[in-house]
């Protein structure tokens, strides 16, 4: 009896694995890059046309190949990054499975050209993953791969292509992720003759992001860096308040590794709750680094996925890295029209480095730094650092010498620091200060609430009646005391009395209605103690247009600077809003 299972041909079996590795233009361009930058170049360019259909080039100054290298980099399984088992543990290279060459070979016209160091180069022609030709030929030590025809022989899957502009966009998008992961290394992207993308090797990340997105997209972002249990995160997260007025962007690595991490990004989702208003989306970029036995890299064909041994800890390390970078100054928002950089802390070398040998990720992870030891000149506050830090721990910070404080208009007060000027917003810095003491005062026990001459009666509809009946234990720790009095009526018998404009009927109304129809402020809590506190904050803070006495604002100014998160209002706009002496001097014409 004939058999029935047979061993595939190497040409249809790396047609087959193609369909893993190689799905679009984009796929190649991404492989052929790794493939450059594990072979430590410093500069990599790409060609495309016609979205990378007809043709792609990705020249490199990398280490290159001798013949019997390039030669062998063609068959399946052969690579030069894994000798043992042991070694897939701590791989660090972009590639290992020594899949990407004969892939894209299979499914496309290939030429390869490299040559070593002070070697002779080698060219070889492949055509449908069989080899045509292979002759020496005059060349610079690096690598030239030219890929034509993409899935001439496999018309289905040429089909399922999309557009030029569609394929350019998707090359375009994976290369900007190769430059982010790869800051040290010179990226030109050409499309028909157009030049997309033009990065000189950047000294640190807000280089980088600059050159790819702007000054102003680098001026929207802030720093984030934080260490838990063996990882460490570094990268830049976007201002609350710029969180809406643009696309949004998210690049996550993990020891110079691109990947993609819905729970990541939740992560980093919940460290802006109550800074930024329902549905926005903020930009991230981070970069994650632990020892390589604790993150497998080798999960996904594409290697979009990774598994961390201690999921856990990566998710609390990205929320405390962010919720940390929002409770800085730097976070608030700013009337600069070019605002300063955000700085990541880099390492100063104590002798002068080695170039980075192939496949590390020196070139790549160069902001990261060791925690500063108690002490160290790195632990040491800033000189310029604003005159009142938050504390977050609730109690008032006040400077040695206090900073003048004006209104004006009745609605924002101004006041003096060292680099400039601030102006708070009284109504958004009083609802911050309102919503972090009601949440203290939900775990202590409840606050003062002031009796009422004439208690008041309130007709409610059925679903607001529900929302107080579940929730009175919270109304009456909000300093409400309410009682059932038939029907869908209540008594109110006492009430807070947060300012002396306060009017309790108003507010109280205001909050069962909008918790009753649930609007946006609501939806972007995370439970009902944050619901009640983000709506009676909302109603009861003190209004644009009501005066302050300077001890007013004093208070104010000094309970804003002990919450958490000071600079940020619970609905996402700004309390704060900053104005450099630079800026001034600026507008002034004292600089120029």
């Amino acid at each position: 009896m004939a058999r029935r299972i047979v061993v595939l041909p190497d040409t249809l079996a790396n047609q087959i694995a193609a369909g893993e590795v190689v799905e679009r233009p984009a796929s190649v361009v991404k492989e052929l890059v790794e493939n450059a930058l594990d072979a430590a170049a410093t500069r990599v360019d790409i060609v495309i046309r016609n979205g990378g259909k007809t043709e792609i080039r990705v020249a490199d100054d990398g280490c290159g190949m001798g013949r019997d290298d390039a030669l062998l980099a063609l068959d399946r399984h052969a690579t030069s990054k894994l000798r043992e088992p042991e070694d897939l543990r701590d791989v660090r290279t972009f590639g290992f499975r020594g899949e990407a060459l004969p892939s894209i070979a299979s499914v496309s016209r290939m030429v390869l050209e490299t040559a070593e160091p002070g070697g002779v180069g080698t060219r070889v022609r492949v055509s449908a993953g069989r080899i045509q030709a292979v002759e020496d030929c005059a060349r610079q030590s690096g690598t030239t791969v030219t890929v034509r025809n993409l899935f001439a022989n496999v018309p289905a899957r040429q089909k399922f292509m999309r557009t030029a502009a569609a394929e350019t966009r998707a090359i375009a998008d994976a290369v900007v992720v190769l430059a982010l992961a790869n800051l040290s290394t010179a990226f030109r992207l050409e499309s028909n003759d157009r030049i997309l993308l033009e990065l000189p090797a950047a000294p640190d990340l807000v280089s980088r992001v600059a050159a790819l997105w702007g000054d102003r997209a680098a001026g929207r972002m802030v720093a984030a860096q934080h260490t838990i249990d063996g990882y460490e995160v570094a990268g830049l997260v976007e201002r609350p308040d710029a969180s809406l007025s643009g696309p949004r962007r998210v690049h996550l690595f993990v020891n110079g590794r691109p990947f993609r991490d819905r729970d990541l990004v939740r992560a980093a989702e919940r460290a802006y709750r109550t800074t930024v208003p329902y549905g926005a989306r903020p930009s991230l970029v981070l970069y994650l680094r632990t020892e390589p036995g604790r993150v497998d890299v080798n999960v996904h064909p594409a290697k979009l996925e990774v598994r961390f041994q201690d999921r856990s800890a990566v998710e609390r390390l990205v929320e405390e890295a962010i919720h940390a970078a929002l409770n800085t100054a730097e976070s608030s928002a700013t009337l600069d029209r070019r605002p300063p950089a955000p700085q990541l802390r880099r390492a100063a070398p104590s002798a002068p480095a080695a170039p980075p040998a192939a496949g590390s990720s020196e070139g790549q992870l160069a902001f990261f730094v060791p925690a500063a030891e108690p002490g160290s000149p790195t632990s040491a506050p800033a000189a310029d650092t604003e005159e009142h830090a938050p504390t977050g721990n609730g109690t008032p910070v006040v400077a040695a010498s206090r900073t003048n404080l004006w209104q004006i208009h009745e609605t924002y007060i101004l006041a003096e620091t060292r680099s400039g000027l601030i102006i708070i917003d009284q109504h958004s810095a009083h609802e911050r200060v309102l919503f972090q003491e009601l949440m203290e005062r939900f775990s202590t026990g409840g606050g003062a609430s002031q009796r009422m001459l004439f208690p008041l009666t309130l007709r409610l509809t059925p679903a607001e009646y529900s929302v107080v009946e579940a929730s009175q234990s919270l109304f009456e720790k909000t300093g409400f005391e309410i009682e059932p009095f038939g029907g869908r009526t209540v008594i109110v018998h006492a009430a807070p009395q947060p300012h002396p404009w306060f009017d309790a009927e108003r507010c109280l109304r205001e909050m069962i209605a909008e918790l009753a129809a649930g609007s946006e402020l609501t939806r972007a809590a995370r439970n009902q103690h944050e619901r009640i506190a983000m709506t009676f904050a909302c109603k009861a803070a003190i209004k644009a247009g009501q005066p302050l006495s300077t001890r007013e604002m004093e208070q104010l100014f000094d309970r804003l600077f002990a919450t958490d998160l000071p600079y940020h209002d619970v609905h996402g706009r700004p309390t704060i809003v900053r104005l450099s002496l630079q800026e001034l001097e600026r507008r002034f014409g004292r600089h120029g």
